[in-house]
């Protein structure tokens, strides 16, 4: 079960470091939450821009990026030709081919959580140590966020493997199961009941289909996103471990 609950286990932790312990509480918390909002501002263009390096080396191509203007889209539009400075989202990358790759695609959305790994996981264990609210918050913006974008870009990871495995059990081309992919798992809900004939649902059986496929997709990214965790402990192990070598005391 370790799997599953350590990243509860490494936010209780830490808030009851830096906040419960601290000589004024509710000074700390303010703390947390002010770093908080700060590193959301900052991380969101930084994501986004992750995604669009993440296709560009992998051999994709990326032609639209949108940033919304609060986190400073049309900054990032003076300077980098295919982003655009205006978005429903707070940030998507809208236009890139994959050139028909899933491990193009793959790379495309995992790109910005390896923030997550080597900086959000290692920081929130290293909170649960000494007297850091401030970090806290950044920790807790970067090291969640696998489970802040499970509808999102883990739904998406999820679906482009389990459609993938879908198109080889049936035969299938992958083409064909390719509309269940989506970075926003609530919308394609909404798209599928809206326009079921898009997604060749006629009945009430093909509809039964579709959520199966949907849930696969899901089940699979929630899995990703705790493998996405798992792995940031590892590192966070690795760095401790190396403490401990270089210096003769455990941390």
């Amino acid at each position: 079960m370790r799997f599953f609950n350590e990243p509860i286990r490494d936010l209780m932790g830490a808030m009851e470091a830096q906040i419960v312990r601290a000589h004024h509480p509710p000074r700390a918390l303010v703390g947390v939450l002010l770093a908080s909002v700060a590193t959301w501002w900052v991380y969101v263009p930084i994501h986004e821009l992750l995604h669009a390096l993440g296709c560009y080396v992998t051999g994709g191509t990326v032609t639209e990026l949108q940033i919304a203007p609060a986190y400073g889209g049309a900054l990032f539009a003076r300077f980098l030709p295919f982003v655009v400075g205006n978005s429903e989202y707070a940030g998507r990358l809208s236009g890139f081919d994959t050139h028909g790759s899933d491990i193009v695609y793959l790379a495309t959305d995992a790109l910005p959580f390896l923030l997550t790994v080597f900086i959000g996981v290692p920081l929130l264990k290293a909170c649960a140590r000494g007297r850091r609210a401030a970090l806290l918050g950044a920790a807790f913006v970067l090291a969640l966020a696998p489970f802040y974008c499970l509808t999102g870009d883990y739904y998406e990871m999820g679906s482009i493997l389990t459609t993938r495995v879908m198109a080889w059990l049936t035969g299938s081309a992958a083409s064909r199961f390719a509309a269940f992919r989506s970075d926003d798992v609530l919308k394609l809900v909404g798209d599928i009941r809206a326009q079921p004939a898009s997604f060749q649902v006629q009945g009430a059986g093909t509809a039964l289909a579709a959520g199966l496929v949907v849930a696969m997709g899901l089940v699979c990214g929630v899995f990703l996103a705790f493998a996405t965790y798992a792995v940031g402990s590892l590192v966070a192990r690795a760095e401790v471990g190396d403490r401990v070598e270089s210096t003769g005391v455990e941390y």
